[in-house]
């Protein structure tokens, strides 16, 4: 690959090796060293597996990034090579890496995005575990052993900033590592550390990262001269919102590289809006659209059918269950269709489906919840796009098979019941009552919401009498009467 790499020192420890961090955190990161002095590089792990960190290493870090969208009001197609990753630790080979990093008096900040699903507490992880089974209980030992390792010196803690797309992601990852100390009978020292040296920060995400460019890899690399399995494509715009204390603009000097990223005292109408409406659109569509036919974010949002579903959607059952000001909502949620429709970017729908279980529940189930408080009835097309997820874990788009990713746990459920349905042992009403009543995979017994078993149920027997086509034009004629 072509360029010069910089080396800076490691500040940054970043869980997850994915497409979406190099794009967002580890481009700003490269911003920050080169406008801003920053002076720091990022040591990567992976949350699991560990086949982008080889090729990672491979590529000494290096990989290469597209921007493009719109930027400053003109249409912008542009790439750079992104030099901020110094190494990857394979969890699994080198884990005395992992704890050599631990030791490190250089290390500052830990990043993270390991998706909804991945801030969790598993009581079956151990510390003498190499790694951890879980990203909190993974911290949690780094942490402890950097504890150790600098006899408790308060000025030795690191920033913590997770994004994953959960509520309150800071405290939340802080609650989890102090259940793994008390878990694991670790002493009060590291706990009180753990809370007078260490910050954990809530954030807010927003950039449009499709990945790979699958249907014109080939072509890119013809153009760069050079192979590059990391190649990410990205939209232009991105926005970071950092819930943290004001000395913390002096550590991540955003401003001074004239990033589009903030460090604020309450990130909730930033999260709330985004997160409902953007990530809460993509996931609603997943299951509809893909089900439908269509393959990418552009193509569902340009299609006369599920574009009107879409649009109608977040137009009058996600806006209104908020509670911020509905003109600034419509504005956002039209530059929010703008972005789905950039016609550079070719964002797979298949890449929105891992853990579209907890992405939904953390996304939509709020919206829907919050609208049949407000309206005292159901919001229509995000229970038909409930439906829908119910019926793309069946796994089958026609003859395709769809290759599901999500726990182990979620599969099986829905193949043993699934089953069960098609073999009818079970009835629909009663596989939606099982499902919905999940208060582990929802955090509340969705039942209990009042017609909700019944529409599921009655949409899930026009998916199978007529298919998923049939169901949303019908569904979409019932709403416009």
């Amino acid at each position: 690959m072509a360029g010069v790499t910089n080396r800076y020192p490691e500040k940054v420890l970043q869980f997850g090796e994915g497409n979406f961090l190099r794009a967002f955190a580890d481009w700003q990161i490269q911003e920050m060293n080169e406008k801003a002095g920053f002076n720091g590089s990022v040591v990567v792990v992976q949350p699991r597996g560990s086949g982008k960190i080889e090729r990672l290493n491979h590529q000494d870090g290096l990989f290469t990034l597209y921007l493009q969208g719109t930027k400053e009001g003109q249409e912008v197609n542009e790439h750079l090579v992104v030099d901020s990753i110094s190494r990857g630790i394979n969890l699994d080979q080198d884990y005395d890496q992992y704890l050599q990093l631990a030791e490190s008096e250089e290390l500052r900040f830990v990043i993270s995005n390991t998706t909804e699903a991945g801030i969790r507490f598993n009581e079956n992880a151990r510390l003498e575990d190499r790694p951890q089974e879980g990203f909190p209980a993974k911290l949690t030992a780094f942490l402890y052993h950097r504890f150790q390792a600098f006899s408790g010196d308060s000025s030795k803690g690191c920033v913590m900033i997770p994004c994953e797309l959960i509520e309150n992601n800071g405290p939340e990852l802080k609650k989890v590592v102090l259940q793994y100390a008390e878990h694991w009978n670790l002493e009060q020292g590291f706990v009180e550390w753990l809370h007078e040296a260490n910050t954990f920060c809530s954030s807010l995400v927003d950039r449009i990262v499709p990945g790979y460019p699958k249907d014109s890899g080939d072509e890119k690399e013809a153009e760069l001269g050079y192979r590059d399995e990391l190649m990410v494509v990205s939209e232009q715009y991105y926005l970071f919102v950092i819930e943290g204390p004001e000395w913390l603009k002096n550590e991540l000097p955003f401003e001074k590289a004239g990033l589009n990223s903030f460090i604020v005292d309450d990130l909730t109408a930033y999260r709330e809006r985004k997160v409902r409406i953007l990530n809460g659109a993509h996931t609603a569509m997943l299951p509809v659209c893909y089900l439908y036919g269509l393959d990418t974010v552009s193509q569902s949002v340009n299609d006369e059918v599920t574009g009107a579903f879409i649009k109608e959607m977040i137009a009058e059952e996600m806006i209104p269950a908020m509670k911020y000001s509905e003109e600034e909502m419509k504005a956002y949620a039209q530059d929010v269709l703008e972005r789905f429709r950039n016609p550079y970017i070719h964002h797979f729908l298949s890449s929105l489906a891992l853990n579209a279980i907890s992405k939904f529940n953390a996304r939509n189930v709020p919206t829907l919840v919050d609208y049949v408080e407000k309206k005292q009835k159901l919001p229509q097309r995000l229970t038909f796009s409930l439906s829908a997820l119910l019926y793309f874990y069946k796994g089958k788009r026609g003859e395709e098979d769809i290759p599901l990713d999500d726990s182990s746990e979620i599969i099986e459920e829905f193949k043993e019941l699934w089953q069960k349905v098609d073999s009818k042992e079970l009835q629909l009403t009663a596989f939606v009552q099982d499902i919905l009543s999940k208060e582990q995979w929802w955090g509340r017994d969705l039942s209990s919401i009042s017609g909700l078993t019944t529409a599921v149920a009655e949409h899930l027997k026009v998916f199978e009498d007529k298919g998923i086509k049939a169901a949303v034009l019908e569904v979409n004629a019932a709403f416009t009467k």
